[in-house]
Protein backbone atom coordinates (compact mmCIF):
# COMPACT_ATOMS: atom_id res chain seq x y z
CA UNK A 1 0.00 0.00 0.00
CA UNK A 2 1.78 3.11 -1.25
CA UNK A 3 0.07 6.50 -1.14
CA UNK A 4 0.50 9.92 0.39
CA UNK A 5 -2.49 9.80 2.70
CA UNK A 6 -1.82 13.21 4.19
CA UNK A 7 -2.30 14.89 0.78
CA UNK A 8 -5.96 13.87 0.72
CA UNK A 9 -8.57 16.25 2.10
CA UNK A 10 -10.82 13.42 3.23
CA UNK A 11 -10.63 12.68 6.97
CA UNK A 12 -7.46 10.66 7.42
CA UNK A 13 -9.17 7.47 8.58
CA UNK A 14 -11.52 7.66 5.56
CA UNK A 15 -8.61 8.14 3.14
CA UNK A 16 -6.84 5.17 4.70
CA UNK A 17 -9.96 2.98 4.49
CA UNK A 18 -10.43 4.00 0.85
CA UNK A 19 -6.85 3.08 -0.04
CA UNK A 20 -7.22 -0.35 1.54
CA UNK A 21 -10.66 -0.92 -0.02
CA UNK A 22 -9.35 -0.16 -3.52
CA UNK A 23 -6.41 -2.52 -3.03
CA UNK A 24 -8.74 -5.26 -1.81
CA UNK A 25 -11.05 -4.86 -4.80
CA UNK A 26 -8.10 -4.73 -7.21
CA UNK A 27 -6.75 -8.01 -5.81
CA UNK A 28 -3.55 -6.46 -4.48
CA UNK A 29 -4.71 -7.51 -1.02
CA UNK A 30 -6.21 -10.93 -1.60
CA UNK A 31 -8.94 -12.83 0.23
CA UNK A 32 -7.66 -14.22 3.54
CA UNK A 33 -4.54 -12.02 3.70
CA UNK A 34 -3.59 -11.21 7.28
CA UNK A 35 -2.67 -7.54 7.64
CA UNK A 36 0.39 -6.57 9.69
CA UNK A 37 -0.04 -5.97 13.41
CA UNK A 38 -1.89 -2.70 13.99
CA UNK A 39 1.01 -0.90 15.70
CA UNK A 40 3.42 -1.97 12.99
CA UNK A 41 0.98 -1.00 10.25
CA UNK A 42 0.23 2.38 11.83
CA UNK A 43 3.92 3.16 12.17
CA UNK A 44 4.61 2.23 8.53
CA UNK A 45 1.79 4.53 7.39
CA UNK A 46 2.72 7.37 9.72
CA UNK A 47 -0.70 7.47 11.41
CA UNK A 48 -1.91 7.02 14.98
CA UNK A 49 -3.09 3.56 15.98
CA UNK A 50 -6.51 5.02 16.82
CA UNK A 51 -6.82 6.43 13.29
CA UNK A 52 -5.89 3.08 11.78
CA UNK A 53 -8.40 1.26 13.97
CA UNK A 54 -11.21 3.57 12.83
CA UNK A 55 -10.29 2.78 9.21
CA UNK A 56 -10.17 -0.96 9.85
CA UNK A 57 -13.52 -0.91 11.62
CA UNK A 58 -15.07 0.94 8.68
CA UNK A 59 -13.81 -1.78 6.35
CA UNK A 60 -15.11 -4.48 8.68
CA UNK A 61 -18.54 -2.82 8.74
CA UNK A 62 -18.57 -2.92 4.94
CA UNK A 63 -17.60 -6.59 4.79
CA UNK A 64 -14.10 -6.01 3.45
CA UNK A 65 -12.22 -7.08 6.58
CA UNK A 66 -12.65 -9.59 9.39
CA UNK A 67 -11.25 -8.57 12.76
CA UNK A 68 -10.37 -11.55 14.98
CA UNK A 69 -9.58 -10.71 18.58
CA UNK A 70 -6.15 -12.00 19.50
CA UNK A 71 -5.41 -13.09 15.93
CA UNK A 72 -5.45 -10.06 13.66
CA UNK A 73 -7.22 -8.49 10.70
CA UNK A 74 -7.99 -10.54 7.60
CA UNK A 75 -9.08 -9.43 4.14
CA UNK A 76 -12.66 -10.46 3.29
CA UNK A 77 -13.89 -9.18 -0.06
CA UNK A 78 -17.54 -9.82 0.75
CA UNK A 79 -19.52 -6.55 0.79
CA UNK A 80 -22.00 -6.44 3.66
CA UNK A 81 -25.44 -5.98 2.08
CA UNK A 82 -27.00 -5.62 5.54
CA UNK A 83 -24.97 -2.52 6.34
CA UNK A 84 -26.78 0.82 6.12
CA UNK A 85 -23.84 2.27 4.19
CA UNK A 86 -22.05 -0.38 2.14
CA UNK A 87 -20.55 1.99 -0.42
CA UNK A 88 -17.06 3.35 -0.02
CA UNK A 89 -16.41 6.96 -1.01
CA UNK A 90 -14.76 5.86 -4.26
CA UNK A 91 -16.99 2.85 -4.90
CA UNK A 92 -18.00 4.29 -8.30
CA UNK A 93 -14.53 5.56 -9.19
CA UNK A 94 -13.47 3.11 -11.92
CA UNK A 95 -10.00 4.42 -12.73
CA UNK A 96 -6.99 2.55 -11.37
CA UNK A 97 -3.28 2.51 -11.85
CA UNK A 98 -2.10 -0.08 -14.36
CA UNK A 99 -0.98 -2.27 -11.45
CA UNK A 100 -4.35 -1.75 -9.74
CA UNK A 101 -5.71 0.49 -6.98
CA UNK A 102 -4.32 3.90 -6.18
CA UNK A 103 -5.89 6.52 -3.91
CA UNK A 104 -7.72 9.16 -6.00
CA UNK A 105 -7.17 12.84 -5.30
CA UNK A 106 -8.22 15.89 -7.30
CA UNK A 107 -7.08 19.40 -8.12
CA UNK A 108 -9.87 21.76 -9.13
CA UNK A 109 -8.82 23.64 -12.26
CA UNK A 110 -11.90 25.83 -12.66
CA UNK A 111 -15.52 26.27 -11.58
CA UNK A 112 -17.90 28.15 -13.89
CA UNK A 113 -21.61 28.98 -13.81
CA UNK A 114 -22.91 28.63 -17.36
CA UNK A 115 -26.18 28.32 -19.29
CA UNK A 116 -26.85 24.64 -19.79
CA UNK A 117 -25.66 23.40 -23.21
CA UNK A 118 -28.38 21.98 -25.42
CA UNK A 119 -26.79 18.52 -25.39
CA UNK A 120 -26.38 18.34 -21.60
CA UNK A 121 -28.06 15.40 -19.88
CA UNK A 122 -31.12 16.44 -17.81
CA UNK A 123 -29.66 17.19 -14.37
CA UNK A 124 -32.23 19.55 -12.82
CA UNK A 125 -34.66 22.35 -13.49
CA UNK A 126 -32.38 25.41 -13.42
CA UNK A 127 -31.41 27.02 -16.71
CA UNK A 128 -27.82 27.27 -15.48
CA UNK A 129 -25.31 24.69 -14.34
CA UNK A 130 -21.96 24.56 -12.61
CA UNK A 131 -19.16 23.21 -14.76
CA UNK A 132 -16.29 21.82 -12.68
CA UNK A 133 -13.01 20.89 -14.33
CA UNK A 134 -10.50 18.85 -12.36
CA UNK A 135 -7.17 17.09 -12.67
CA UNK A 136 -7.35 13.58 -11.17
CA UNK A 137 -4.38 11.82 -9.61
CA UNK A 138 -3.83 8.27 -8.44
CA UNK A 139 -1.25 8.05 -5.65
CA UNK A 140 -0.13 11.55 -6.66
CA UNK A 141 0.42 10.61 -10.33
CA UNK A 142 -1.45 12.77 -12.87
CA UNK A 143 -3.87 10.32 -14.46
CA UNK A 144 -6.99 11.96 -15.89
CA UNK A 145 -9.00 15.11 -16.37
CA UNK A 146 -12.72 15.46 -15.89
CA UNK A 147 -15.51 17.90 -16.63
CA UNK A 148 -18.44 17.59 -14.23
CA UNK A 149 -21.82 19.32 -14.52
CA UNK A 150 -24.39 19.75 -11.73
CA UNK A 151 -27.56 21.83 -11.66
CA UNK A 152 -27.12 25.50 -10.77
CA UNK A 153 -30.03 25.37 -8.34
CA UNK A 154 -28.12 23.45 -5.69
CA UNK A 155 -26.15 26.49 -4.48
CA UNK A 156 -26.30 30.26 -5.07
CA UNK A 157 -22.52 30.28 -5.58
CA UNK A 158 -19.83 27.63 -5.88
CA UNK A 159 -16.10 28.27 -5.59
CA UNK A 160 -13.04 26.09 -6.04
CA UNK A 161 -12.36 26.29 -2.31
CA UNK A 162 -15.81 24.79 -1.56
CA UNK A 163 -15.01 21.51 -3.24
CA UNK A 164 -13.52 18.31 -1.94
CA UNK A 165 -11.23 15.65 -3.37
CA UNK A 166 -14.38 13.52 -3.59
CA UNK A 167 -17.35 15.28 -5.18
CA UNK A 168 -19.58 12.41 -4.04
CA UNK A 169 -18.51 13.15 -0.46
CA UNK A 170 -19.33 16.82 -1.08
CA UNK A 171 -22.75 15.96 -2.50
CA UNK A 172 -23.67 13.79 0.47
CA UNK A 173 -22.33 16.00 3.24
CA UNK A 174 -23.07 19.46 1.76
CA UNK A 175 -25.87 19.14 -0.78
CA UNK A 176 -27.80 16.36 0.93
CA UNK A 177 -27.98 13.79 -1.84
CA UNK A 178 -25.79 10.83 -2.66
CA UNK A 179 -25.00 8.85 -5.77
CA UNK A 180 -26.67 5.44 -5.76
CA UNK A 181 -25.99 4.32 -9.34
CA UNK A 182 -24.13 5.40 -12.47
CA UNK A 183 -24.31 4.76 -16.19
CA UNK A 184 -20.99 4.82 -18.05
CA UNK A 185 -20.27 4.88 -21.76
CA UNK A 186 -16.60 4.05 -22.40
CA UNK A 187 -14.72 4.82 -25.60
CA UNK A 188 -11.73 6.87 -26.77
CA UNK A 189 -11.56 10.55 -27.66
CA UNK A 190 -9.15 13.39 -28.35
CA UNK A 191 -8.35 15.34 -25.22
CA UNK A 192 -9.86 18.84 -24.95
CA UNK A 193 -7.92 22.07 -25.38
CA UNK A 194 -7.91 22.72 -21.62
CA UNK A 195 -5.69 19.69 -20.91
CA UNK A 196 -2.98 20.95 -18.50
CA UNK A 197 0.43 21.41 -20.10
CA UNK A 198 1.98 18.90 -17.67
CA UNK A 199 -0.09 16.15 -19.33
CA UNK A 200 0.54 17.07 -22.94
CA UNK A 201 2.65 14.77 -25.08
CA UNK A 202 4.38 15.60 -28.35
CA UNK A 203 1.12 14.91 -30.16
CA UNK A 204 -1.13 17.95 -30.51
CA UNK A 205 -4.33 15.97 -29.88
CA UNK A 206 -3.53 12.73 -28.06
CA UNK A 207 -6.24 10.08 -28.01
CA UNK A 208 -7.09 8.96 -24.49
CA UNK A 209 -9.63 6.69 -22.88
CA UNK A 210 -12.96 8.49 -22.51
CA UNK A 211 -15.84 7.93 -20.07
CA UNK A 212 -19.19 9.68 -20.35
CA UNK A 213 -21.19 9.27 -17.14
CA UNK A 214 -24.70 9.95 -15.89
CA UNK A 215 -25.01 9.74 -12.10
CA UNK A 216 -28.27 9.14 -10.25
CA UNK A 217 -29.19 9.98 -6.66
CA UNK A 218 -31.05 7.94 -4.05
CA UNK A 219 -34.35 9.04 -5.64
CA UNK A 220 -33.23 7.77 -9.05
CA UNK A 221 -32.92 11.32 -10.41
CA UNK A 222 -30.04 12.19 -12.74
CA UNK A 223 -28.07 14.79 -10.76
CA UNK A 224 -24.64 14.80 -12.40
CA UNK A 225 -23.21 14.52 -15.90
CA UNK A 226 -19.49 14.13 -16.48
CA UNK A 227 -16.81 13.50 -19.07
CA UNK A 228 -13.48 11.96 -18.11
CA UNK A 229 -10.38 11.58 -20.26
CA UNK A 230 -7.75 9.19 -18.85
CA UNK A 231 -4.17 8.55 -19.92
CA UNK A 232 -3.95 4.88 -21.03
CA UNK A 233 -0.20 4.88 -20.45
CA UNK A 234 -0.71 5.18 -16.68
CA UNK A 235 -4.37 4.45 -16.06
CA UNK A 236 -7.05 1.89 -16.83
CA UNK A 237 -10.83 1.77 -16.48
CA UNK A 238 -12.00 -1.21 -14.44
CA UNK A 239 -15.51 -2.45 -13.59
CA UNK A 240 -16.01 -5.52 -11.42
CA UNK A 241 -19.14 -7.56 -10.79
CA UNK A 242 -19.71 -10.24 -8.15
Amino acid sequence: MKSDLNSNKLPLHVALAETLAREIRAGILTEGTRLPAERVMAESLGVAVGTLRKALQDLADKGLLERKHGSGNYVRNRPNEQSSDTKTVYDFFRLEQIAGGGLPTAEVLSVSSLPKPADLAPIGSSSDAYCIRRLRRLNNTDSAIEEVWIDGGWLPTLKKSDLHDSLYWFYKNTLGFWISQVEDSVSVAAVPDWLPDTLRSDVDKPIWGFVERKSYDQKNQCVEYSKTWFNPATTRYVARWK
